[in-house]
């Protein structure tokens, strides 16, 4: 249970969090690269945890939100969901902006 536990504090405590195959200045698969490509393209901070280097949460997060692969972006704590869906959320100009608004509520909040 305490693996959930420390997910659940991640995804809560970091407005923007893409869990990844590495790390967005060396990602180590082309979906984490695309994804979190798009991610950096949007202009505001953002955490991540790697999943290749944190064998429990690469194990259990698929668990915890429901969704099999890697990698998962969460933003104010949901999940947006995987490369696919954030590469086209990217290319309609959602994913800016969802990310502004989630940057612009967080700061305001601190």
């Amino acid at each position: 249970m305490e693996i959930f536990d420390t997910i659940k504090e991640q995804i809560e405590n970091n407005p923007i969090l893409i869990y990844m195959k590495g790390s967005p200045n060396a990602p180590q698969c082309g979906f984490s690269a695309r994804t979190v490509q798009a991610l950096m393209q949007c202009g505001e901070r953002f955490a991540y945890v790697d999943v290749l280097t944190n064998p429990d949460i690469r194990a259990n997060l698929p668990k915890y939100g429901n969704w099999p692969t890697f990698p998962q972006l969460w933003v104010n704590g949901e999940l947006v969901g995987g490369c696919d869906i954030v590469t086209e959320m990217f290319e309609s100009g959602e994913l800016q902006t969802l990310i502004k608004e989630s940057a612009q509520s967080s700061a305001a909040s601190e």
